[in-house]
């Protein structure tokens, strides 16, 4: 009995962690006489850049310049940038105590000039709608805001991430970490006036910092400059690890160590014990002539309810892996 009343309370910790505070179509009341310069660091991205600039040629609200900075690029991804009309600058030589993609975000706003500045990852995919309902959104809430994506996979490795992707929408969505200094923003969408983006010294003061995205949370926070973070849902979209399964592991190894640093204690706590019910219940296999059994598949069942609901705004990861999530 004890340990189905353990498994219900980590389900519920779920449920208090995740808030499905998507951005919704809004079309209405943004500044239209506003300049948006939109920037974009890449890297060898000759195949994702199609898919994010075709998607902002398509924008209900237009921006007034699309910078793609390209990082030292090897394959086509001038010429694919400027075949979609994007203006294309060369980032300098990384200088000492920078890291390569603070770098090159620091100089594409550098190279801008709108009142407004999105920063966007080049895998991202955006909706027609999404830049208007954006700038909409952080028009009603001040300050600044950003989007962790709907995870879109392809490839089966790639469903792998369904668990740390959970886990990464909880340290974004968690209520906890609305009074926390340290809340972060997600690096690979996020939006900000030039003077909100100017009063923090913008990517210069975290300029050597590896989860650029967390700190740069913390440094609008010290200014007083309200964070607020979404879910994209069909609205902001993107496909974290088509690189292959190395990429992938990499990424769960640098978040895992880097970023519950950031999150408050609640909100950690909330987790281990989610984690920990997750892994306890999917254990049932192993208990089948045991009075475990039974309680222990209940959890299972309560744990896969609760994750086929999540990934409806979360992402795609396939009709099996929710249910077979132990893997």
């Amino acid at each position: 009995m004890e340990i189905v009343i353990f498994l219900v309370i980590g389900c519920l910790f779920g449920f208090v962690l995740f808030k499905k505070n998507a951005i919704f179509i809004n079309d209405g009341g943004c500044e239209k006489s506003s300049k948006l310069s939109v920037i974009i660091p890449a890297r060898n991205e000759e195949k994702n850049l199609p898919v994010i600039l075709s998607s902002l040629i398509k924008q209900t609200y237009q921006p007034f310049e699309i910078i793609v900075v390209d990082d030292g690029s090897a394959d086509q991804t001038q010429a694919v940038s400027e075949s979609y009309g994007a203006k294309v600058i060369q980032n300098p030589a990384l200088p000492l105590g920078w890291t390569g993609k603070t770098w090159a975000v620091w100089n594409g706003y550098l190279a801008s000039s709108g009142e407004l500045i999105a920063f966007l990852d080049a895998d991202i995919k955006l909706s027609p709608h999404a830049l208007e309902s954006l700038l909409n959104e952080r028009k009603n809430k001040g300050g600044v805001l950003s989007v962790c994506p709907f995870h879109e996979t392809k490839e089966f490795f790639e469903r792998f991430a369904l668990i740390t992707n959970i886990l990464g929408v909880f340290s974004f969505t968690s209520p906890f970490e609305k009074k926390n200094r340290k809340q972060g923003l997600y690096g690979s969408c996020i939006l900000a006036t030039r003077e909100d983006y100017e009063k923090v010294n913008g990517h210069s003061s975290i300029k050597g910092e590896i989860l650029d995205d967390l700190n740069l949370g913390a440094k609008f926070i010290e200014a007083g400059i309200p964070v607020n973070n979404y879910i994209g849902d069909q609205m902001v979209s993107f496909r974290m690890y088509p690189q292959g399964i190395k990429s992938e592991l990499q990424g769960f190894a640098k978040g895992a160590i880097l970023s519950p640093s950031h999150l408050s204690l609640p909100t950690t706590v909330f987790i281990i014990i989610w984690i920990l019910g997750l892994i306890l219940s999917s254990a049932f296999i192993l208990f089948l002539n045991t009075t475990w059994f039974v309680p222990l598949f209940i959890g299972y069942i309560l744990y896969t309810v609760q994750i086929l609901y999540f990934v409806k705004v979360v992402g795609y990861f396939g009709k099996l892996m929710p249910i077979l999530h132990i893997l």
